[in-house]
C-alpha cells in the first residue's frame, strides 16, 4: 500500500486498522472516484483564480486528473490493495507524475470536504437517473391503464370486496403515487444541491479560497455556508435522500405485493409472462414470482439503511466523525436497489395482462350494495335510510352490467372518470423539466 497522506516518518499503522476501516471502504470509493476528480478539477481552477497555481501548473494537474478519469473508465485505476481511499489515490498519482506540483492540490481543502462534495455530486447524478427511470415507469403504467381503463375489477377495503373498481383505476393509482415520489426526489436533490467544498476539516481555512467559484464551476445551486454544518450535514442529507428512496420503494413494493396476490391461483386476476418466473426443485408445477418477492423484501432493506444512518448520526459530537463512513455503502446500495426495482416493475407491466373472464366472475353481489343505496338517494331517499334498506335486503341485489356500472362513477378519480389526461400533462411537464436541467 502507498504511504498514507497523514502518515508521519517512522510511524506504522497496525494491519488490523487497515483491515477494519479501510479495506471495505474502497469499493464505495471506486464508485465515487469520478466525482472526486470532477470536484478536484473545480478546486484546481479556483486555486488558479486566487493565484495559488499558475496556468501551466493548472494545465498539468487537470491533464493528469483527466488521465485518472479515463483510466478509471477503462478499469485500469484500481484502489484495492494500493490506496487508503480515492482522495489519496488522486493525490499520490499527481505527486508521482508531477512531483511538487501535485503536492499543491490539497491546498485549502481536507479529505472531509472532499468526500462530502463527491457524495453530493454522486447523489445529484443518481437522483436525476432515478427521476428519468421513474418517469419511464409511470408512462408504461399509463399505457397499461389506458388499455384496460374499463376492465372491471373488484375493489377492496380490509382485504375484502368493497366496491367495483377497474384495472385502469388500480394501475392509475400508482402513476399518481410515482408523481408524488418524484416530488420527494426533487426535494432530496434540492437539499443535496449545496456545495460543501472549501469547508475543509469543518473549520474553514486561513487561505482566501473562493467557495462561490467552485459552487459555480460544479453547478451547485448554492454554497453551504457554515463550515461546521457542512460536516454535521453528512448523514443528515444521506438519511433524507434514502428516506425519499424508501417512499418510492414503498410504491414499488405495493405494486409487487398486489401482483403477487393477483396472479395467485386463488385470485387469478392477472397473467404474467413465464419468463419472469422461477421454478421449484421438487414441485414441477411451480411458477414463482421470486423477482417481486425479492423486491418486496428490498423495501425493508432501504428502510433499514435509513434507520442505520439515523442511529449512527443522532448522538455524534459536532464535527467530522468516522462513524458516518457507513453512510457511503448505505447510500450507494439504496440507489442501486431502487433503480433496479424500478426497472423490474417496468418490465412486469410490459409482460402482464388481466384475465378478463376471471375478473368478471369474481364479483360478489354484495359489492354493488353502495351503488344501489346511491341510486335510492338519487330518487330522494335519505342516504342513511337507503343504507339501512339495502343492508337488510342484501340477498335481493343483482349483478348489473359491469361496463355501465363503471362508467356511471363520474366523480373525478372514480372508475368512470380516471382523469388520465391529468397524468399525461404531469408526466410531460416532468419530462421537460429533466430535459431542460
Amino acid at each position: 500500500m502507498m504511504k498514507k497522506l497523514w502518515q508521519k516518518t517512522g510511524t506504522k499503522t497496525a494491519k488490523i486498522v487497515h483491515k477494519y476501516i479501510i479495506s471495505e471502504n474502497l469499493t464505495e470509493d471506486q464508485i465515487l472516484l469520478p466525482y472526486d476528480i470532477i470536484a478536484s478539477i473545480a478546486h484546481v481552477k479556483m486555486l488558479n483564480k486566487i493565484k495559488i497555481l499558475n496556468d501551466k501548473e493548472v494545465s498539468n494537474i487537470i491533464g493528469s486528473l483527466k488521465e485518472i478519469y479515463k483510466l478509471n473508465e477503462m478499469g485500469n485505476f484500481q484502489l484495492a490493495g494500493k490506496y487508503e481511499d480515492c482522495h489519496s489515490a488522486i493525490e499520490n498519482f499527481l505527486i508521482e507524475k508531477l512531483g511538487d506540483i501535485g503536492k499543491k492540490i490539497h491546498t485549502g481543502r481536507s479529505r472531509n470536504d472532499q468526500i462530502l462534495v463527491a457524495i453530493r455530486l454522486y447523489t445529484k447524478d443518481k437522483i436525476k437517473g432515478l427521476e428519468k427511470a421513474s418517469l419511464s415507469l409511470a408512462k408504461q403504467i399509463l399505457k397499461f391503464s389506458k388499455k384496460y381503463e374499463f376492465v372491471a375489477m373488484p375493489g377492496y377495503t380490509h382485504t375484502q370486496q368493497a366496491m367495483p373498481s377497474s384495472v385502469g383505476q388500480w394501475a392509475g393509482n400508482f402513476i399518481e403515487a410515482l408523481l408524488d415520489d418524484l416530488k420527494l426526489l426533487q426535494c432530496a436533490f434540492s437539499l443535496n444541491d449545496q456545495n460543501p467544498l472549501g469547508s475543509a476539516s469543518g473549520f474553514g481555512t486561513s487561505i482566501n479560497i473562493d467557495r462561490e467559484e467552485t459552487t459555480k464551476l460544479l453547478n451547485f445551486a448554492k454554497t453551504q455556508v457554515n463550515s461546521l454544518y457542512c460536516q454535521n450535514s453528512r448523514g443528515k442529507f444521506e438519511s433524507f435522500t434514502i428516506s425519499s428512496l424508501s417512499q418510492l420503494m414503498m410504491t414499488l413494493g405495493k405494486i409487487a405485493n398486489d401482483i403477487i396476490w393477483f396472479t395467485s391461483y386463488e385470485f387469478n386476476f392477472f397473467q404474467i409472462d413465464k419468463s419472469l418466473t422461477t421454478g421449484s426443485s421438487i414441485m414441477p408445477q411451480k411458477q414463482n414470482l421470486d423477482i417481486l418477492e425479492v423486491l418486496r423484501a428490498n423495501v425493508s432493506v432501504i428502510m433499514s439503511y435509513d434507520f442505520q444512518i439515523k442511529t449512527a448520526y443522532h448522538n455524534l459530537f459536532s464535527g467530522y466523525n468516522k462513524d458516518l463512513k457507513i453512510s457511503k455503502h448505505a447510500l450507494i446500495e439504496s440507489f442501486n436497489i431502487t433503480l433496479n426495482s424500478i426497472n423490474v416493475i417496468e418490465t412486469v407491466f410490459k409482460k402482464i395482462k388481466p384475465n378478463i373472464n376471471k375478473l368478471k366472475k369474481s364479483f360478489s353481489k354484495d359489492i354493488f350494495a353502495t351503488d344501489l343505496a346511491n341510486e335510492m338517494v338519487s330518487k330522494g331517499i335519505p342516504f342513511r335510510e337507503a343504507y339501512k334498506q339495502v343492508g337488510e335486503n342484501l340477498n335481493k341485489i343483482k349483478i348489473p352490467d359491469l361496463q355501465k356500472n363503471l362508467k356511471s362513477k363520474i366523480s373525478l378519480g372514480a372508475p368512470g372518470n380516471l382523469g388520465l389526461n391529468f397524468y399525461e400533462k404531469e408526466l410531460l411537464k416532468n419530462c421537460n423539466e429533466i430535459i431542460n436541467f
